[in-house]
């Protein structure tokens, strides 16, 4: 089985340029709104974060695997980061109900990939991710 959308949100997806010591727009000069979605890949038990504006263009802005050890923040409640190994993501949430969908699962894909590996049947995880909202509160990094 390949991956699905367990989460899909609205966001405007924003880097951390460090030279310049702000928040720039994922893809292009210009902000604008993309579909962001948490994808699961049962049979490999990950999951990336993938975004795509809604532009006619559909560009890819986000690509990001989520890992083992990721920090995510909610810097504030419509303004989410994390770090991976080349930079700082930030989204941008057009109202807190997609916020919070996106922080619960990307809190419980942190979860999932940092659990030790169980052998067996990955089917009652799959069910697990898709019906489990988790309420672990989020580790402030910044």
């Amino acid at each position: 089985m390949g991956e699905s959308s367990i989460c899909q949100v609205r966001a405007t997806v924003m880097l951390y340029d460090d030279n310049s010591k702000r928040w720039v727009p994922a893809g292009s000069e210009s902000t604008s709104i993309s579909r962001v979605q948490i994808y699961h890949n049962p049979s490999a038990n990950t999951f990336r974060v993938v975004g795509r504006k809604l532009q006619a263009d559909q560009q890819v802005v986000i690509n990001c695997p989520i890992i083992k050890g990721m920090k995510y923040n909610q810097a504030t409640p419509n303004f989410h980061q994390w770090r991976d190994h080349k930079q700082v993501w930030g989204l941008n949430f057009g109202s807190k109900e997609d916020a919070t969908l996106f922080a619960n699962t990307m809190t419980h894909a942190l979860d999932t990939v940092s659990a030790p590996a169980v052998a067996g049947n990955h089917t009652s995880a799959r069910r697990h991710v898709r019906s489990r909202l988790c309420s672990i509160p989020v580790c402030q990094i910044w």
